[in-house]
């Protein structure tokens, strides 16, 4: 689209942060960098154990959605869709699981492809990457929260204690 076209007005403007919910895991705000250079969406996830259900590989993990803090962990296990090779922003190449959530940005939820990574001394424990932006959303590099935010009281809690 050229930028003298207007905004399909089905697509949701978001900034290049963004609150957001995961429905699966009861998590109702988590804040997400918008990152239209990774093609995969990544969530913070540590204590990773892969194991088998009716012949299928699951993995269960343990994720904190506020920043630079470990209380509130949440359980999740879902099905490996399967395992990517994934770059980070430094260079280094590892395999990560990747597994399906389910993602409410801007009041549209979506499922989307999920790597699991540890995030832990990132600035976001979540980024949300092209094949989910793909879906719908247009960005506005100039904008946060577009979306919009949780309470005052939330988003406190989520710099730590």
């Amino acid at each position: 689209m050229s930028s003298a076209e207007p905004p399909d007005p089905e697509q949701v403007v978001v900034g290049w942060r963004e609150w957001v919910a995961l429905p699966q895991a009861g998590v109702p705000w988590v804040k997400a960098k918008i990152d239209t250079g990774a093609r995969t969406s990544s969530i913070h996830a540590f204590g990773l154990e892969a194991f088998a259900r009716d012949g299928e590989e699951w993995v269960r993990f343990l994720l904190h959605p506020w920043q630079r803090s470990d209380e509130d962990s949440v359980e999740l296990r879902l099905p490996v869709l399967d395992r990517r090779e994934v770059r980070s922003s430094n260079g280094q190449a590892e395999q990560r699981y990747a597994v399906a959530m389910d993602v409410t940005l801007a009041g549209r939820t979506i499922t989307t492809v999920m790597t699991l990574s540890n995030r832990d001394e990132m600035g976001f424990r979540m980024l949300i990457g092209r094949e989910a932006l793909e879906r719908g959303f247009l960005v506005d590099a100039a904008r946060s929260y577009a979306g919009g935010r949780p309470r005052r009281a939330v988003r406190r809690k989520n710099w730590g204690r």
